[in-house]
């Protein structure tokens, strides 16, 4: 026999709006939030406004900070200026200790997410960035070879906790099709890391010699000092949750909690920890099928950001990097994947540009050519990233299963880039057939998994659509209690799937 405040399940899959004194109830009060006063009903504008305010005062400095975290972690081709010369790498040496960061990075991504909430994100995101940054400004100390890679592997732990902490953090403030939006503006910013990226490294180049250091010391030193500043800034400027933003007036505190809470049901979502949400994140057959997916569009975009492009000089090497084409094209995706809702088309086509991509650098075709071709596996790459982290953002309900779900998906999906690391082969210069084919087998692993992926959820859709009205045809009228739907989460009969 069900307990506590009942809803009943409506046609079509939606709920019986719960009355304010249900949704007020105390035993689902997290962080303060019965001291708000009641949501206040806003204009369409003046919605507009408040979600500009919150998106001034956060997605700027996490923009920042996490274009300084993949330049960061990219910064290792600085060797055209020198690095490898100098510590005198041989053989694989240089995508070995490429491979170093990326192990401890995947490893300690999950556990970095479970504590975001025990470790408030204002404290813990820039104490990362701060850590992070003083070893890389020590990277440019490093002498030897066994000195870089341990030095790498401090920096893939240090890093670990900024990528899939910064995501969930959006996912507590934005309601989940408003989400790839903000995702983009961030990960765009990522985009925008090869193009400064390769300039800043270009100009830093002409330091060589400066304090007896060469132009690669002063290009990891700069760089480290840069993000050390951030950090220290990101202190006073960053925000924990919607319940406790004290530049938001409490009405308009209300509003987001209100807003974010019954986003996708009207009983709210869960936002305590138990073990069961562990298992139900480890057995939840999205997480992996995601898991798939993310890793297959990460491999392809680190075998473009550490690798391309191939076959000229260092100073060309670096300006080749410079055009901001990418970043378009990954708003464009980003705004019309809100705008209509849907995720799987964006993420699709991203995957086919990759192919034409990659199959164009594979041919034996002029370095014209294939230069054109990196457009696309650019381009591929890194507009159809944030689809893939909002998708599964969209549909996992439950903070805490959300939260471990996505450091799943992130952490174990970033094991693409160890991958990648160890793809393009000396020896298999110029056209680096072995690199590019496992790029084009990536891109086909993922266009069938985001296929699985949309068809097996549109399945689920109309299955329980076609059980409400089963039930509703037979006079079955189910109710169910508020603490019940919490619990079921994204399981619960009233929820849907992205597509």
């Amino acid at each position: 026999m069900s307990t506590g405040h009942e809803v009943k399940l409506e046609p079509g899959g939606s709920l019986e709006k719960s009355s304010d004194s249900q949704l007020a109830d105390n035993s689902f009060d997290f962080g303060g939030e019965s001291s708000l006063p009641p949501p206040p009903s806003l204009t369409a504008e003046e919605e507009r406004k408040l979600w500009r305010k919150i998106d001034l005062r956060l997605m700027p400095i996490l923009s920042l900070m996490y274009l300084l975290s993949f330049l960061d972690r990219g910064t290792l081709s600085a060797a055209l200026q020198g690095l490898e010369t100098q510590l005198k790498l041989v053989g694989n040496q240089f995508n070995i200790a490429l491979t170093m960061y990326f192990i401890p990075y995947c490893i300690f991504e999950c556990p970095a997410n479970m504590v975001l909430k025990r470790i408030r994100p204002s404290r813990w995101l820039p104490g990362i960035t701060v850590v992070w940054g003083i070893i890389m400004t020590l990277m440019g100390l490093v002498k030897t070879y066994p000195q870089l890679v341990g030095v790498r592997i401090c920096l893939g732990v240090a890093e670990a906790g900024l990528f899939p902490s910064e995501f969930f953090s959006l996912t507590l403030w934005y309601p989940r099709h408003m989400l790839q939006w903000r995702i983009g503006l961030f990960f765009g910013a990522a985009s925008l890391a090869g193009a400064f990226g390769g300039a800043l490294a270009f100009g830093i180049s002409f330091m060589s010699g400066t304090r007896g250091l060469l132009g690669w010391s002063w290009i990891f030193i700069l760089e480290g000092i840069a993000t050390v500043l951030v950090g220290i800034v990101a202190f006073f400027i960053l925000v924990d949750f919607p319940v406790s933003a004290t530049f938001l007036t409490p009405e308009q505190r209300a509003f987001v909690v209100w807003r974010k809470k019954y986003d996708n049901s009207s009983v709210g979502e869960e936002e305590h920890f138990e073990m069961r949400h562990l298992v139900e994140a480890l057995t939840d057959w999205q997480v992996w099928l995601h898991m798939i997916i993310y890793m297959a569009i990460i491999t392809n975009l680190y075998g473009i950001t550490l690798f391309l492009p191939f076959g000229h000089s260092p100073a060309v090497s670096q300006l080749l990097t410079v055009p901001p084409y990418v970043a378009i094209v990954l708003f464009i995706f980003a705004y019309w994947s809100d705008r209509i809702q849907i995720r799987s088309p964006f993420i699709f086509a991203g995957f086919l540009l990759n192919i034409v991509g990659f199959s164009i650098n594979i041919s034996n075709a002029p370095s014209g050519v294939k230069y054109f071709g990196t457009f696309f596996c650019v381009t591929g790459a890194y507009a159809g990233v944030p689809g893939v982290v909002a998708w599964l953002g969209n549909n996992l309900s439950g903070q805490y299963k959300r939260g471990i779900g996505m450091a799943l998906q992130i952490g174990i999906g970033h094991f693409g880039g160890a991958f990648a690391s160890n793809m393009y082969r000396t020896q298999d210069k110029p056209r680096f057939l072995v690199g590019h084919g496992c790029e084009l087998m990536f891109a086909a692993i993922g266009l069938i998994a985001v296929a699985v992926a949309t068809v097996v959820s549109r399945r689920v859709n109309r299955l329980r659509d076609e059980s409400m009205r089963a039930a509703l045809e037979k006079g079955e009228n189910k109710e169910y209690s508020v603490k019940e739907l919490r619990g079921m989460g994204d399981r619960a009969p009233n929820f849907r799937y992205t597509l």
